[in-house]
């Protein structure tokens, strides 16, 4: 793996979130509090570093990949991540609306798709194979493929403009797939992780995959684990978020697939979770155990059921807002530095003398 783990430094520096509450506290007292967008500011403040955090060119990206598992029935018929993957593309979700008035460039990316798709501005082509295997016969990806994806996120994602990446994966059977990866990886129940409002998963689909889990028993390394159980759109967000954070750029994670490329990402480098935000939660609970897993909450609980992406869409304004909250706000500070050089942390205090780092 080409991030190195020293790369991703964690944001605890308790001097600086001592600085960012007085802030607060102070504005609270002539204006009143904003809330829960306060920890948030808190939060964006230690992931930059800074006292006065600033986001800019927002970027979601939508990681779509196909799964050989969805030959074992697990599916309505006639869904299809190409006829997803074509509406969001043309616009005809609300995804791609909300994106677009809220600022948010969207980009799809072909991780895995079985069909090919035409040129579109929108559409980024790193195929790493037209569909995963059939996880309940054979590993989905091999190891290799695995790793050749998780680079291809690091150099979408080390390429990228601004500093705030929202990541999200879509493609029929992604879900299924993630569940599988969380269940191994944190030992989580299965079946909490695929549960509706309304139901448990069936019997079919969960003698399905406890076949497809059994398969792979012994598997636990955790690219291992992904390898086994797919797919390539998570591998991609995998990569992606290793470097966003190696940037001290914000991560938004919508989504179980998300979540289980966070999974596999923190198993890498464990500070990668301190510079995520989870969007949203929704009406399926199975994504509240993936994020209780990181003893995370969602910033939204609006009981959405739309497509993964959409609530990254909804929560960038409030997290945009809980920026401007310490960055916009006239307080009659000075302009410059906000804090002097002995109280940044050390590769804040490098980066201000050398400039941006590469990788």
């Amino acid at each position: 793996m080409s991030v190195q783990r020293s790369l991703i430094a964690p944001t605890a520096h308790p001097r600086l979130e001592d600085a960012l509450r007085l802030k607060l506290q102070r504005r609270g007292e002539t204006a009143g509090s904003l809330g829960e967008l306060e920890p948030l500011a808190v939060r964006l403040g230690l992931i930059q570093n800074t006292l006065k955090p600033r986001l800019h060119q927002p970027q979601l990206m939508v990681f779509a990949g196909d799964h050989g598992l969805v030959v074992e029935g697990l599916t309505p018929p006639g869904a299809s991540t190409l006829s997803l993957v074509t509406d969001l593309l043309a616009g005809r979700l609300p995804m791609a609306v909300f994106s677009f008035i809220q600022g948010m460039n969207i980009s799809v990316i072909d991780a895995g798709l079985a069909d090919e798709l035409g040129p579109h501005p929108a559409l980024l082509q790193r195929k790493i194979g037209f569909g995963t295997r059939n996880a309940r016969f054979a590993a989905a990806m091999s190891v290799d493929q695995a790793h050749a994806a998780i680079r291809a996120g690091m150099e979408m994602a080390d390429t990228m403009p601004g500093n705030v990446l929202a990541c999200a994966g879509i493609g029929i059977g992604s879900h299924e797939s993630a569940a599988m990866l969380i269940s191994r990886i944190a030992d989580a129940p299965i079946a909490g992780l695929l549960q509706t409002q309304d139901a448990l998963p069936s019997e079919p689909l969960l003698g399905v995959l406890d076949a497809v889990r059994t398969r792979h028993d012994g598997v636990t390394d955790p690219v291992e684990v992904l390898a086994a159980f797919g797919g390539f759109e998570i591998a991609m967000m995998v990569g992606a978020m290793l470097v966003a954070a190696s940037k001290r750029h914000l991560i938004m994670v919508d989504g179980v697939p998300a979540c289980a490329a966070l999974l596999v990402a923190s198993r890498i480098a464990a500070p990668v979770t301190d510079y995520v935000v989870f969007c949203r939660s929704h009406s399926h609970p199975g994504l509240d155990q993936a994020m209780g897993i990181f003893q995370a909450s969602a910033l939204l609980e609006l009981g959405m059921e739309s497509t993964d992406g959409t609530g990254a869409t909804l929560a960038w304004p409030l997290i945009h807002s809980a920026a401007a909250l310490l960055s916009e706000v006239v307080e009659g500070e000075d302009a410059g530095p906000t804090l002097p050089s002995s109280a940044l942390m050390p590769e804040a205090a490098e980066a201000q003398r050398s400039g941006p780092r590469s990788l």
